[in-house]
């Protein structure tokens, strides 16, 4: 298949390279359209109890949590004539907005809950109809017309809907910038390993290629299915880190076959068929990874896993039709604009003097002494891996938005001054109602019982401290409908923690008939309920299928197993990094964040899932190239020596430029993108370094050929689908003795 596509774009070099960029043009138009296409949030399980409660508020009672919070500020006090007049006028005008609903004020009840202690501001609370992402684009419209100076008021915008937009938007403004500042650094890395202007660049064409084609490719599947805006940032730097990959790869083996003595076109062909397949099965192993994302009901993790796998696979394709054609048009002409770089001795010019190279006198190094190299670097990345084991995992809210978020300001108010806790607000509902009412009220009476509860209201009046505060009314009635009925529990200004404790009560309470509790505390632990259940089905996926993979590469049943344990291995010392730095806190003055005493559950399962991947992507490149040394020598020491120096260096070239794609996760406003912009980079450096350089040949050198075991029956089945990386198409062109290992 490759032979035949490298015959293709030989003769049709032009015409290839055409079609693409009229089609990348195209996508990136198309897909920054759409970009308003993918929704917010996406940290819910809708098929939890929480999820039920919610679409049981909606479809039964035509109603939703209260997910927008205006903090209105008087500089004369609230209860002044003319500010009261100002606040009874603007709790009207939100009533009269279409799409606005169960709108509430201290001007409208003079309940004193929604009075802050001060007495210089109070709050109108109401809900946005409809799901997040139509929340999020009203919100977007009623914004002009009610934040700011307002008849002698000041308004701040806050709730549950005015953080999923604010996140939305600084996911969009990231992405652009990240990228922005990636491009650059990025282009004078590569101009370093490589030493010419041409060759450094085409690493970049293909990721800006890459970048349109996502972006198009987002918006396909936001039609198609329902998209997270957060997926924006991860896959787009994601194809372009991979983009650069595996353009570094299959230059460097361009470059070293016109080394060779090889002309244009037999010089692409062995690319092909040696690197191109590298980069193909590699592409094949991130998308498995990220694919076992889907196993969770999450949309922010669903939508990685559908995009990511979608953007693997193009990358893969991008890279083996568009860069081709590149070099087909550029041929020899790639060392065009060469600097006056002194030429490195770990790029030694022939075969006879790899072994003076620097990535094999390591691995000589390092398998002369295996025992004591693989015990110490192995205890050193589990030791720095040991924070990892005291990690709290928590949900997503106003505190991973910056200082300056409006949606977070408004919630430290609310916090601070407030007797209670009117957006943390718990929903009970009993999708039957018992037969006697007075069962409800001695439930609602049970529920002001439980420490941390401020007030119940429901269809027979509103409840505290153990007894009715208010009879039924108009408003209260409404709680009750088709056979049903809910409560609201409204929580003291707790801690998220304590209203974590408080949901744990409300649910262990008996109640008169089947009670679902829902609202914004509720939804967030059903979200982390659904990481931890899934967990061993996901990651037994992927072990399996990854074995399989690795299998068919290095047609051995053990290498793949050692394989994934040094890829584990690699991770330990990220992980503990993750929690020291942001769930204990110490990188919080150096980042400028706030520690909130956990970690985002998303956050280790993404970084789980994409820097696994990765792990696995450069054991590919290495693995590939050691097993076309050993089938060459027949010698497993040999083999890992001579891979190593051969693929060192453009491994660990790709590894630095893909930590600065992921590196420019720190530009973002986003607390657990920064989070991802710390342990991406760190675990692509030690899998490129201490895993690759040490633990790799150490690992390799004291399992020697039993390594490369294969049993006889499985042997048919691997020579029919296995992965082979010699190039015999081209076994007439110059031998591997000419080659040169250039810069």
């Amino acid at each position: 298949m490759l032979t035949r596509l490298s015959d293709l774009l030989l003769t049709r070099r032009r015409l290839v390279l055409l079609v693409a960029v009229l089609l990348a043009l195209a996508a990136g138009v198309v897909g920054s359209m759409g970009l308003d296409r993918m929704k917010a949030g996406g940290f819910d399980d809708p098929g939890s109890e929480s999820g039920r409660a919610a679409t049981e508020l909606t479809d039964r009672f035509g109603r939703d949590d209260l997910n927008l919070a205006l903090l209105v500020r008087a500089p004369e006090g609230v209860d002044d004539p003319a500010a009261a007049a100002a606040g009874a006028a603007l709790t009207d005008r939100l009533a009269a907005e279409p799409g606005i609903s169960d709108v509430t004020s201290y001007w409208a009840t003079g309940a004193p809950q929604l009075r802050g202690g001060d007495g210089e501001s109070a709050l109108i609370m109401a809900s946005i109809d409809g799901d997040e992402n139509e929340a999020t684009e009203r919100l977007t419209d009623l914004q002009p017309a009610y934040e700011g100076d307002q008849e002698g008021l000041t308004v701040e915008i806050g709730g549950a809907a005015m953080v999923n937009k604010e996140l939305g938007e600084l996911s969009v403004e990231d992405a652009v910038r990240g990228e922005t500042i990636a491009f650059p650094v990025m282009l004078l890395v590569l101009v370093l390993i490589f030493g010419s202007l041409v060759a450094a660049a085409l690493p970049l064409v293909i990721g800006a290629v890459t970048i349109l084609f996502s972006v198009g490719l987002l918006w396909v599947l936001s039609s198609v299915t329902d998209i997270s805006v957060l997926a924006l940032n991860v896959v787009t730097l994601l194809g372009l880190g991979l983009a650069v990959d595996y353009s570094l790869l299959m230059v460097s083996r361009y470059r070293e076959e016109l080394a060779a003595g090889r002309d244009t076109g037999a010089a692409i062909r062995v690319m092909m068929l040696a690197a191109g397949r590298t980069v193909l099965f590699s592409a094949v192993t991130v998308a498995v990874t990220l694919a076992c994302l889907a196993w969770f009901p999450l949309l922010a993790l669903r939508s990685i896993a559908y995009a990511g796998v979608a953007v693997a696979l193009l990358t893969a394709v991008v890279t083996l039709t568009v860069l081709p054609a590149l070099l087909a048009v550029l041929g020899p002409r790639i060392e065009k604009g060469r600097l006056p770089l002194p030429r490195r001795a770990s790029a030694p010019a022939r075969d006879t003097d790899l072994a003076n190279g620097f990535w094999h006198r390591l691995s000589s190094f390092v398998m002369r002494r295996p025992v004591p190299v693989a015990t110490l670097v192995a205890g050193g990345l589990l030791l720095l891996g040991v924070p990892f084991l005291s990690i709290e995992m928590g949900a997503a809210d106003e505190r991973v938005l910056p200082a300056s978020s409006s949606a977070r300001q408004v919630a430290e108010s609310l916090r601070a001054d407030y007797e209670s806790g009117e957006s943390q607000a718990l929903s009970v509902v009993l999708p039957q109602a018992p037969e006697d009412p007075d069962a409800v009220a001695r439930y609602a009476t049970a529920l002001t019982e439980l420490p941390g509860v401020a007030r119940v209201d429901t269809s027979t009046g509103s409840y505290a401290q153990g007894t009715q505060v208010a009879p039924p009314d108009d408003h209260h009635r409404s709680f009750a409908a088709d056979g049903g009925v809910h409560l609201t529990v409204v929580p003291e200004p707790l801690p998220t923690p304590e209203t974590q404790d408080l949901v744990h009560a409300v649910r262990a309470l008996d109640a008169p008939a089947e009670a679902l509790v829902g609202g914004p505390t509720a939804i967030a632990m059903d979200g982390l309920d659904a990481i931890t259940d899934r967990l061993a089905t996901a990651g037994l996926t992927l072990l399996v299928v990854m074995y399989v993979l690795l299998f068919l590469l290095t047609g051995s049943v053990l290498l793949p197993l050692l394989a994934m344990v040094l890829s584990a291995i690699g991770l330990t010392a990220t992980f503990g990094a993750l929690v020291w730095g942001f769930q204990d806190g110490h990188l919080s003055g150096l980042l400028d964040f706030t520690a909130t005493g956990n970690v985002v559950g998303t956050v280790p399962i993404l970084l789980f899932a994409v820097a696994f991947g990765l792990g696995m992507d450069y054991q590919v490149f290495l693995l590939s190239r050691i097993r076309e040394e050993y089938d060459h020598s027949g010698d497993p020491t040999t083999a890992v020596a001579l891979g190593l120096e051969r693929i060192g260096r453009i491994v660990t070239a790709a590894a630095a430029t893909l930590s600065i794609v992921f590196l420019a996760f720190l530009v973002s406003d986003i607390v657990f993108l920064k989070a991802l912009g710390i342990g991406l980079p760190l675990a692509v450096l030690m899998d490129a370094t201490l895993i690759r350089g040490a633990l790799l040949p150490a690992t390799m050198r004291l399992g020697g050929t039993a390594l490369w075991w294969l049993p006889a029956w499985l042997r048919p089945l691997h020579d029919r689908f296995g992965l082979h990386e010699a190039p015999t198409a081209v076994a007439s062109e110059p031998t591997r003795e000419h080659a040169t290992a250039r810069p």
